[in-house]
C-alpha cells in the first residue's frame, strides 16, 4: 500500500500567495496583460520560485480557477433524493452568481462551447463524478451519459459566460438542470 507523500506547506502557500496575486492583478487587467514580473512583485516571491510552480501564467490561472471546477461539480451534486426537474438546486443558481467577480478570467480559460484550458479540467472533472455516480448506480450507457453531462454543462456554462446567452444566473441554472436531468432520464 503506497501512501500520499503529504505537501509541503511551503509549497502550498507560496501557490496560495501566486494564485491570490493573479486574481486581484485580473481584478485590475485582462489575464492577457498581467505580466509575471508584476505577479511575484505582488506576491512577494522571486520569478525563479515562480517558475518552480508554475510553467506559466496560464498554468497558474487554470489552479487559481480549479475551485470554480470543483465548485461546479459540488453544485451540480448538491441534491438528495429525486431530482426536480425544472428548479435546480439553489447551489447551482449559487455558483453561476458567484462567477461575477472574476468573469473575464473565466473567459479567457473557458472558451465559447466549453474549450480551452478551465474547459479541459471542468469537463474531465466533471465527466469523472458523472461515471463514477452513474455506474455506481449501475446506469446504462454510463459513458455515454458522463461525457454527455460534462460536455452540455461546460459549453452552456462558457457560452453563457461570454454573453451567447441571455440569462440571469438563476434562469441559467434551472436551464442547464433542465437539460442535465434530461439526459440523465434519456438513457
Amino acid at each position: 500500500m503506497t501512501r500520499a507523500v503529504p505537501e509541503d506547506p511551503r509549497a502550498a502557500r507560496t501557490r496560495a500567495r501566486l494564485r491570490e496575486a493573479l486574481l486581484a492583478e485580473c481584478a485590475e487587467r485582462p489575464l492577457e496583460e498581467v505580466g509575471v514580473a508584476a505577479l511575484v512583485r505582488r506576491a512577494g516571491v522571486g520569478r525563479a520560485t515562480f517558475y518552480v510552480h508554475y510553467d506559466g501564467l496560464e498554468a497558474l490561472a487554470v489552479d487559481a480557477c480549479a475551485d470554480v471546477v470543483r465548485d461546479a461539480v459540488e453544485a451540480l451534486h448538491a441534491w438528495r433524493g429525486r431530482p426536480d426537474p425544472v428548479h435546480a438546486p439553489p447551489a447551482l443558481a449559487e455558483f453561476f452568481d458567484s462567477l461575477t467577480p472574476h468573469t473575464a478570467l473565466y473567459r479567457s480559460l473557458l472558451a465559447p462551447g466549453g474549450g480551452g484550458p478551465l474547459g479541459r479540467v471542468l469537463h474531465r472533472d466533471l465527466r469523472a463524478y458523472s461515471l463514477r455516480e452513474r455506474e455506481l448506480a449501475g446506469a446504462a450507457d454510463a459513458p455515454l451519459v458522463a461525457s454527455a453531462v460534462a460536455a452540455t454543462f461546460a459549453g452552456v456554462l462558457a457560452d453563457w459566460l461570454h454573453g451567447l446567452l441571455d440569462a440571469t444566473a438563476a434562469d441559467i441554472a434551472d436551464q442547464v438542470w433542465q437539460l442535465l436531468v434530461a439526459l440523465h432520464a434519456s438513457r
